[in-house]
C-alpha cells in the first residue's frame, strides 16, 4: 500500500515539476539575438523597385549542342523589358557533355538576343588547365561557342600566350559525333613557351 501512494504522488509531482523548470527556463532565459543569427541581403528595396532591378538573378539553360549553362549576378537591370540587360558581379559556369568546363567571371555584362556578353577585365578558367584574361568576351546561349575579339593574355599548361582573338568551340572538321572542344587563338598570337 505503501508502494502505490509513493506512485500515485509522484504521477502527479513530477509532471508538475517539469512543467514549473520548463517554465522557469523560458522566464529567465536571455533574449536571443534573432538580427545576427539570420542574414539578410542588404538591398535597398525602394530604389531596386523604383529603378526595375533585380536582385541576385540565375540564368539556366542547356545549348542545342548539349553544353550546360548558368549565369548568375548580383543584381541586374532590364533594358527594355523584352530583349535584354544589363548586370553586375556576373559569374558564367559553362559545362560540355564531354567533360571540359570553363568558369568565367566579369564585373558587368548583359545579355542580348541569344549572346551573354561579359565585359570590364572578364577571366575565364577552364578545366584543362588554362586561365585567360581579356576586357570582353560572348558566350552563345544556342550553341557552345564562346569568343573574345579585343585582346587575350592566357596563362596555359606549357607557358603564357597573347593574341587578339580566341574562340572556343567544337570542331567542325571532326567525324565523332560528339566533336571535341578546339581553344582556337588568332590574330597576332605571341606564346612563351615554359618547358
Amino acid at each position: 500500500m505503501n508502494r502505490t501512494r509513493i506512485v500515485r504522488w509522484l504521477r502527479v509531482l513530477l509532471p508538475l515539476v517539469a512543467l514549473a523548470m520548463l517554465s522557469t527556463m523560458f522566464l529567465l532565459s536571455r533574449k536571443s539575438d534573432t538580427e545576427s543569427s539570420i542574414p539578410y541581403a542588404e538591398v535597398d528595396a525602394k530604389a531596386a523597385a523604383e529603378e526595375g532591378r533585380i536582385v541576385g538573378p540565375e540564368y539556366m539553360g542547356v545549348t542545342n549542342d548539349g553544353v550546360e549553362l548558368s549565369l548568375r549576378a548580383a543584381s541586374a537591370t532590364p533594358d527594355d523589358g523584352v530583349s535584354g540587360g544589363q548586370a553586375s558581379d556576373l559569374r558564367l559556369d559553362w559545362k560540355r557533355p564531354d567533360g571540359l568546363t570553363a568558369d568565367v567571371v566579369a564585373p558587368t555584362g548583359g545579355t542580348r538576343d541569344g549572346v551573354v556578353n561579359l565585359q570590364g577585365g572578364v577571366v575565364m578558367n577552364t578545366s584543362t588547365g588554362w586561365q585567360l584574361r581579356t576586357q570582353m568576351l560572348q558566350a552563345q546561349t544556342d550553341q557552345s561557342i564562346i569568343t573574345a575579339d579585343q585582346g587575350i593574355e592566357a596563362d596555359a599548361p606549357f607557358g603564357q600566350l597573347q593574341a587578339g582573338q580566341m574562340r572556343l568551340a567544337p570542331d567542325d572538321t571532326s567525324d565523332d559525333a560528339q566533336k571535341p572542344a578546339i581553344l582556337n587563338f588568332s590574330g597576332g598570337v605571341r606564346l612563351i613557351y615554359q618547358p
